[in-house]
This record gives structure tokens, C-alpha cells and sequence, in this order.
């Protein structure tokens, strides 16, 4: 059945000609599934570097361009260990001053399962196809243990970096594997990446009732989970890696965006629309490089396609937006000039 719902949307999209026609198309498929048209955004942000703030006035900057939210995109050890220090501190002040809120999305395994914990307890670990435990990434979800260590560090780490929204990220590691075992290998990724969630997001609101938690829809959890069903407070946030930066997201005429937004809606009909958000690639120096600094790379902009992206993920209902902006720092500014935040901002309706 599923299968037949996938080639049936991929049909429709390639059948519809102009972007005009499938954005229209889209917003009513979104009203009937009960989404809501008001294009605004909850969130306008970008998620950096803690680097990226020591040779750039980002809070100064954000609040000039009219965004609303700053992440920190670092190891969950890195971050706290930034916010702790005294430029942390000073950054904190100063996003409080201006009105920003502060958040830290994070592929966190490698610090909430420490790996030297591996040679006494291999059994935390997740096995790997050959049967062996491994140390290399993630954990063994069928391991209560795993599962409680996790959820401990997980709060420790929670009280330490105090995100202002509420909301969460402590992602698996970053396209890596899950656990082969045998109690685990009838879950997908995304199946396991949700039980864990749900046991981090119980432990997070014994110390906050109102914590909410992302389960990240990226690389190997893109497809929605089928076994395991999300608590409430956990949220959707999907990041289309895969996708081109020079077409817009509802290009008919690309595969991996045809794909895209057919897995996005797949995914909101488990998550839901009210707290789904967006982590896009817009403003992303260090994907436009090749995730190589030597190869620092200006940022191919094209505001006719952001603004499409943005009204195209408010037709869906998302309206939390933010987007990796990693290495716009000074460097990046004495070299290309001043990015467009600016233009990012002025893409959200009013």
C-alpha cells in the first residue's frame, strides 16, 4: 500500500507543470490534511558554529536582519563547554538583551553514551552486521541500560546548556548506523531513533513538563517510523540534505525533491504539523565547501528560491524554519562581504 501511495505521489508532481500550479496544489492538500495557510514563521533562525561567534557580531547581525533565534551546532561536551566560559556567558547576556532565543542542535551520541565505557559494558553498544558490539557510533535501543545512561547524560547536559524555547536536540550520530542486535534489527533507524527519543523526552520533562524533543528526519531516518509511535512533545524537523540549492523544493522536474517533500509528508502524518520544523541548507558555507575550510566557498544565493522554500514548507504547515549558516564567520565576511541575512529574513511573509 505504501508503495503505491509513493508512486502515486511521485505521478502527480511530475504531472503538474508550473511551480505556480503545484504551490497552489499543495496548499490545498495541506488545509485538507489541516494545515494551516498563514505562511509566518514561529521560528527564523540559523544554526552556526560556537567558533563562528568569535570573529562575527552574530546576535548584533541576527537582530538587525530580523531573525528570531541563534542555535549552536557542536557536541553537546563543545557547547556546554562554550556556554560555561565567558564569551558564552557574554553571548547569552547579549541574545537576551536583543530578544533572541538560544538553542543547541547537536548529534550528541558520542557524549551521552561515552565510548570508553565500551571495554567493561560492550553490551550498551549497537552490533554491527557481522554480529560484533561495536564502539563506532549510536547504541543498543534494546538495552535498558544503554537507554538510562543515555537519558541521564541527556538531562545533565539539558541543565547545563538551558535552551530558552524548551525545545531539544540531541540527535544520533550524524548518518550512522543503528543496532543490528537481535532484539533490535526488526526496528528501522527511524524506529529506534524514536523509542530513544521517547525515553529522553520522559526524562527531560521529569525536570521540565513542558521539554519537547526533535527527532531529526535526515540521511538514514528519513523514512517515517512504522513500529514505534512518538509522545507528545516530540517534534518533526526535517532536513533535506539530498536536495539542490538552485531549484525550488517543489520543483517538479527534480527527483530528490519530488522525493523530499513526498517523505516530508509522510513524516507529518505521524509528527504532526504544530511544532514540524525546517533545517535547511540556504545559508550553509560549509556544505557550499565541501565541509573543507580551505576550499571556503561564497554562498550561492538565490532569494527567488528561499522565499519559494519557505511558503512552500507554510503550505505543508511547517512554520518553524531555521537553516545551518556554519563558517559564516569573519573570515567568511572580509573575504565575500556581509552574507544575506537580510534577504533570508525578508523571505518570511509579513
Amino acid at each position: 500500500m505504501r508503495g503505491q501511495q509513493d508512486s502515486w505521489t511521485r505521478r502527480r508532481f511530475c504531472q503538474i507543470a508550473s511551480g505556480a500550479m503545484l504551490a497552489a496544489t499543495m496548499r490545498r492538500d495541506a488545509q485538507a490534511a489541516g494545515a494551516t495557510d498563514d505562511a509566518r514563521a514561529a521560528t527564523r533562525g540559523v544554526v552556526i558554529a560556537p567558533g563562528d561567534l568569535a570573529t562575527w557580531p552574530w546576535p548584533k547581525k541576527a537582530k538587525e536582519a530580523g531573525l528570531n533565534t541563534i542555535a549552536l551546532h557542536a557536541a553537546p561536551s563543545a557547547c556546554a563547554a562554550f556556554m560555561e566560559s565567558d564569551a558564552g556567558g557574554a553571548f547569552r547576556a547579549e541574545c537576551g538583551t536583543l530578544g533572541l532565543a538560544i538553542e543547541f542542535e547537536m548529534h550528541a551520541m558520542a557524549d551521552l553514551l561515552p565510548r570508553a565505557l565500551f571495554e567493561k559494558r560492550p553490551e550498551l553498544f549497537r552490533m554491527n552486521d557481522a554480529g560484533d558490539r561495536v564502539p563506532d557510533a549510536n547504541l543498543c535501543v534494546s538495552a535498558p541500560a544503554a537507554v538510562e545512561v543515555v537519558c541521564e547524560n541527556t538531562v545533565a547536559y539539558a541543565k547545563r546548556l538551558r535552551p530558552s524555547t524548551g525545545r531539544h536536540y540531541f540527535w544520533i550520530d550524524d548518518g550512522q548506523p543503528m543496532c543490528r542486535c537481535p532484539k533490535c534489527r526488526g526496528l528501522s533507524e527511524s524506529d529506534q531513533a524514536l523509542l530513544l527519543e521517547n525515553a529522553v523526552l520522559a526524562a527531560l520533562r521529569r525536570a521540565d513538563p513542558k521539554a519537547t524533543l526533535a527527532h531529526l528526519c535526515y540521511a538514514n531516518t528519513l523514512k517515517p517510523p512504522t513500529s514505534v509511535k512518538p509522545e507528545s512533545g516530540i517534534f518533526l524537523e526535517f532536513a533535506p540534505i539530498q536536495r539542490r540549492s538552485d531549484r525550488p523544493l517543489n520543483d517538479p522536474g527534480i527527483p530528490a525533491h519530488v522525493e523530499a517533500l513526498a517523505t516530508l509528508d509522510a513524516n507529518l502524518a505521524v509528527f504532526g504539523r504544530e511544532r514540524a520544523q525546517a533545517l535547511e541548507y540556504w545559508l550553509d558555507v560549509s556544505r557550499f565547501s565541501g565541509w573543507k575550510r580551505e576550499s571556503l566557498t561564497k554562498i550561492p544565493w538565490d532569494a527567488a528560491v528561499v522565499r519559494n522554500d519557505i511558503q512552500c514548507y507554510a503550505a505543508h504547515g511547517v512554520r518553524h524554519v531555521t537553516n545551518f549558516a556554519v563558517w559564516l564567520d569573519g573570515e567568511y565576511a572580509k573575504r565575500f562581504g556581509d552574507p544575506p541575512l537580510k534577504e533570508y529574513a525578508a523571505a518570511f511573509p509579513a
